[in-house]
């Protein structure tokens, strides 16, 4: 592989973390535009557990790992959601020992491992000469770790919970909305048919953003957010308000994942980490729902009101892309493509008060992007403000 005549030089990319709509559009912006320029595009399957696996033996079926990419490969794909290239959580810095390839087993066989030299020596042995990596910034962290490594490496920010420092945007959080707006209009038939609240867990992790901007929207009466810990007889308090001034009997609340009471944790459903550190969030929408119901008769003249309980999860980052994410990925994977034409590498491609442009990669890891509470949530009401919305992004809440 490494041997095959190239002419300006040969790109990889890859797509690492949560699956969204807009992976697609964004690798054929790339490849498109990097095949009429005179480079070479490969393919990194499953993120960087791609090249961490990686034989390196001509002769050796790599078929799993990377592929040289077409056009054909990739206009056909760019219309739909997910990633083409597939996806992992795999974070070569820190493999555990049941996941340390079997080639490698002999060399590396601690309880975590540290592979990032079998990643150089791959990325050598493919020829790669810039390396493009899309994902949030566990994803992007690895991006950052290979740059300080030498490796000429530009990063496209991607995630749903739209939590990635430096840019206002993140392919994939536009759908994110859409579909939280909608899969919430949608199920309200049911709440108002049974005169019931309505808990929706969403997903976030440590940021409110999925929560906060379709509420904003109209979708729910509240939302809880990780960036300010709840007290849920207020809440109680609030939705049974809203329910009893709603005509048709009902009240909505969206629930970011990584909620929390008032004085506890966040809560997860195991304890079994990634390799970035992280467990599995999930089960905040249940316990709301169930303390919702058996605190209702305090503040609804003595009579328990029912709750209609849903997780919304994959449903949010599944199907095609909107078009926001189909735009702003084609222009992010162009712009990436305009900056290694001009010999530029270590950036992130960024969206910033309505503009395109790009900042240093080490933002990625200099700072944690999560909700402004005091600009923009109502902690009384556990409601988003409406106010001084002149010269923000278009989502409202960007790289504050």
């Amino acid at each position: 592989m490494a041997n095959t005549t190239k002419s300006k030089g040969r790109i990889g990319i890859l797509t690492g973390g949560g699956d969204v709509p807009g992976l697609n559009p964004a690798i054929r912006a790339v490849t498109v535009r990097a095949m009429r320029e005179g480079f070479e595009v490969i393919g990194i399957r499953r993120g960087w557990a791609g090249l961490i696996d990686i034989v390196r033996d001509k002769k050796a079926d790599n078929d799993e790992n990377f592929v040289l990419l077409t056009k054909t490969h990739v206009d056909k794909a760019a219309r739909t959601g997910g990633t083409f290239l597939h996806t992992s959580r795999t974070r070569p810095s820190a493999v555990p020992k049941s996941v340390v390839p079997l080639h490698l087993r002999d060399t590396y066989n601690a309880e975590k491992n540290d592979l990032t030299e079998e990643v150089l020596k791959n990325l050598e042995w493919l020829g790669i000469d810039y390396l493009i990596a899309i994902g949030g910034d566990d994803t992007l962290s690895y991006g950052v770790h290979l740059y300080k490594k030498g490796v000429k490496v530009m990063a496209i920010p991607k995630t749903m919970d739209n939590d990635v420092p430096g840019t206002d945007y993140c392919i994939g959080f536009s759908t994110c909305v859409t579909r939280t707006i909608s899969l919430t209009n949608n199920l309200r038939t049911a709440a108002g048919s049974h005169e019931r609240f309505m808990v929706l867990e969403v997903f976030g992790r440590y940021a409110g953003f999925t929560a906060m901007l379709p509420t904003m929207a109209g979708a729910a009466h509240r939302c809880i957010i990780p960036e300010y810990e709840f007290d849920i007889n207020r809440l109680t308090e609030l939705l049974t308000e809203d329910r009893n001034e709603n005509p048709s009997k009902y009240s909505i609340l969206l629930v970011s994942e990584g909620a929390k009471f008032r004085g506890t944790d966040m809560v997860f459903e195991s304890a079994e980490m990634d390799m970035f550190g992280h467990a599995k969030l999930g089960g905040i929408g249940d316990m709301v729902s169930a303390k919702l119901k058996e605190l209702s008769p305090e503040y609804n003249k003595g009579k328990q009101i029912n709750v209609i309980n849903q997780k919304l999860g994959y449903m949010v980052r599944c199907g095609d892309p909107d078009s926001i994410d189909s735009i702003v990925p084609m222009a992010f994977g162009t712009m990436a493509l305009d900056l290694i034409l001009k010999g530029i590498h270590g950036r992130l491609v960024v969206l910033q008060n309505g503009r395109y442009d790009h900042v240093p990669i080490e933002v990625v890891t200099a700072t944690k992007k999560v909700v402004n509470v005091k600009r923009y949530y109502d902690t009384e009401r556990y409601h988003p403000f409406y106010r001084d919305f002149e010269m923000l992004p278009l989502m409202i809440m960007g790289n504050d």
